[in-house]
């Protein structure tokens, strides 16, 4: 949810200048007891509540401490009265507070422990790279031996997290749209074809139809003429004259019949071409919507929280669990897409390893890169025929697994790796690396 600007607050006056020559009193000297919401700056509350409380638990206080709560009004309107509760004290203050104790009570009791300021920014930078924020948040700001200074660099390390979620998120629906037209796109062109392809059956037919028509009609009367030729008792001087007529016809009864069959017989082509075209276009269409629904799925969980109250981690996708402990070697690829092919593999616990495919790596390093993988992954429109089977090569001599992406695409990588066969030692760290010798193997 947007949280509304601090207007002319800023993280300077939040936190006023000290002089250099007063220390500051340990937090646990003038904080024995943990902080409660109304203790801290009000510009903090904003913050806190936004990040800290889930827009339901909200709903559900407010619906109880504000008089003027209607169920249509947006997230944005319950957060600005929760925030306004906060600023104003008093009971509601001390409901806010008891419930985010309640929701993040795991994580606080975890954070009790930490005694010193030190401890509390190591508990701190590792929830914040495993993405336990929302209850670490709420049990920094109020723990008693949290410094000015440390509460100012986490109130930051939040403010700036918020920027780069919602620039993540940005750019993934870009990508969902690009993927939404190019698919509809393919369905166009399939319709079209399989418009052409009726018409073509239709047009053939009728032309066999035809063609079949004409044929027992030239047969017909060879068989005719026969008949009459056999009754017939040939005039005085006209024999010769009317087996002649009759040869003529019947070979051009021939010639035309000849005609229709290679006629039939092209358009019997045209059709079997169409629908291979059909076929291909059927099973590229099949790959976008498989690649757009894992991507999909990769989304939502990402944009799920990284943990409950009780601070058990959630927002695990199958592609994570396929890509935890893998060591993933890219061979070539785009540097518009790698970027976040990358953060994709890092974030699942994987480890990265990249090769361009020879442009301005020596592709000796390639060789000696092969052996440390568990997995090689490369795109199969961005690496030249020859280079792709000298890397398949090299995967079977040093028994490695190789996944063949459609495209360079982030949307190819997560369909590919989703659903790689579970005989592949592609899950855990469970590959081993090679066990040729790079030089004697």
């Amino acid at each position: 949810m947007d949280k509304p600007p601090f207007a002319a607050a800023s993280i300077a006056s939040i936190f006023p200048a000290q002089s250099p020559s007063v220390p500051e009193p340990p937090a646990a000297m003038t904080a024995p007891k943990r902080m409660r919401l109304d203790d801290l700056n009000q510009h903090f509350h904003c913050s806190i509540i936004g990040t800290c409380m889930s827009t339901a638990a909200m709903r559900k206080l407010m619906r109880r401490l504000d008089a003027t709560y209607a169920p249509q009004d947006s997230d944005l309107d319950v957060h600005h009265a929760a925030v306004s509760t906060a600023m104003n004290g008093g009971v509601g203050a001390k409901a806010l507070t008891k419930a985010l104790d309640e929701q993040h009570l795991a994580t606080i009791r975890r954070f009790a422990a930490a005694t010193t300021t030190e401890e509390l920014a190591e508990l701190w930078s590792t929830a914040l790279k495993i993405g336990e924020v929302p209850g670490a948040y709420w049990a920094v700001m109020t723990h008693p031996a949290t410094g000015t200074a440390l509460r100012q660099r986490i109130f930051g390390d939040v403010h700036m997290l918020s920027h780069l979620v919602g620039a993540a998120n940005r750019a993934d629906i870009r990508r969902l749209v690009a993927l939404g037209q190019e698919n509809a796109e393919l369905h166009a062109q399939v319709d079209v074809l399989q418009a052409r392809i009726t018409h073509l059956s239709t047009e053939r037919d009728c032309q066999l139809a035809t063609l079949q028509g004409e044929l027992a009609e030239a047969r017909g009367q060879v068989a005719r003429l026969k008949q009459a030729q056999g009754r017939a008792r040939p005039a005085p001087g006209s024999p010769d004259a009317a087996h002649a007529d009759l040869v003529g016809r019947l070979e051009r009864e021939s010639r035309l019949r000849q005609q229709a069959e290679a006629a039939a017989a092209s358009k019997m082509g045209a059709l079997v071409d169409a629908e291979g075209r059909l076929a291909r276009s059927t099973d590229a269409i099949a790959a976008l919507q498989h690649e757009v629904r894992a991507l999909e799925v990769e989304l939502a969980t990402a944009a799920q929280p990284t943990s409950d109250f009780a601070g058990a981690e959630t927002g695990r996708s199958p592609l994570d669990a396929r890509l935890s402990g893998l060591r993933l070697l890219y061979v070539g690829g785009r540097p518009s897409t790698l970027t976040a092919i990358r953060q994709i593999v890092e974030r699942a616990g994987g480890e990265w390893l990249h090769h361009d495919g020879g442009m301005e790596d020596r592709k000796g390093l390639l060789a000696a890169m092969l052996p440390r993988a568990h997995v090689v992954v490369f795109p199969v429109d961005c690496i030249d025929h020859d280079s792709m089977q000298q890397l398949k090569k090299l995967c079977a001599r040093h028994e490695l697994a190789y996944r063949p992406l459609r495209t360079a695409s982030v949307a190819s990588f997560v369909g590919a790796m989703s659903t790689a066969d579970e005989s592949e030692p592609l899950a855990n760290g469970a590959a081993l690396a090679s066990r040729f010798c790079v030089r004697h193997g």
